[in-house]
């Protein structure tokens, strides 16, 4: 497996959090900077108050992780204003529950990862909604890992083998009574029925995540990174 594929993997696992719809992690992405206090937002939202998001949603007895996460570049969720990019990185990954974590991976079921696709839509005070990001694509041709483990049915994101990444993903300028975003994430599967099965049930895997925006005049502020960070 690739050097970058296994980074891939260390990355998705997050524990201890709830990301409503989508399994369980070994280590936790990059942690996010945490907010510094603020106004309880009007707009109710984990990702927000958190500075992270992670859900688990269990079919089948396959555990399905999705992680969000702001970027170095915007890292202060409670200073996403509605002007400027305000940036996000997203991962996704199934844990097949019938074996151990350590248990050899010929035992544990494959599932691959075809499409994932992303809406949104904003919350304003005026009822105006506008759609700031979308995404519709094929998993393997934008995964952050150059080389992805593929199939014919996609990519595989099966723990510790496979992982699904995608980086520094901007939401731009908002309405200025925009109060939140919420981004909905639907990842279309295929679960194998057995290890070694060449039966295969499809699924699609649906997570809603709210993102609070503050009012302010100013404009999102790009935080100053070193040019040797990581």
């Amino acid at each position: 497996m690739s050097a970058s594929l296994v980074g891939v993997a260390a990355l998705v696992a997050l524990s201890g959090c709830n990301l409503g719809s989508f399994s369980t992690s070994e280590k936790a992405p990059p942690a996010a900077a945490s907010p510094s206090p603020s106004p309880t937002p009007t707009f109710d939202s984990q990702f927000t108050h958190d500075g992270t998001f992670q859900s688990h949603v269990e079919i089948d007895g396959v555990d399905f992780v999705y992680t969000l996460y702001p970027t170095k570049s915007t890292p202060r969720t409670n200073e996403w204003f509605p002007k400027g990019n305000k940036y996000f990185s997203f991962t996704f990954q199934a844990y097949d529950l019938d074996r151990d974590l350590r248990d050899p991976f010929k035992t544990k079921r494959r599932v691959f990862l075809d499409r994932i696709e992303v809406e949104s839509a904003t919350t304003t005070t005026s009822g105006t909604v506008e759609r700031p990001y979308t995404l519709n694509a094929k998993a393997q041709t934008i995964t952050f890992d150059p080389e992805p483990l593929a199939g014919k049915y996609g990519m595989l994101v099966t723990s510790p083998k496979g992982a699904f990444e995608l980086r520094n993903q901007p939401i731009g300028d908002l309405a200025a009574d925009t109060k939140g975003v919420t981004l909905t994430f639907r990842a279309s599967v295929r679960i194998q029925r057995s290890a070694g099965s060449s039966s295969y049930e499809r699924e699609t895997i649906r997570q809603e995540v709210p993102i609070a925006i503050f009012a302010s005049d100013k404009p999102t502020q790009a935080a100053q990174i070193p040019v040797d960070a990581n």
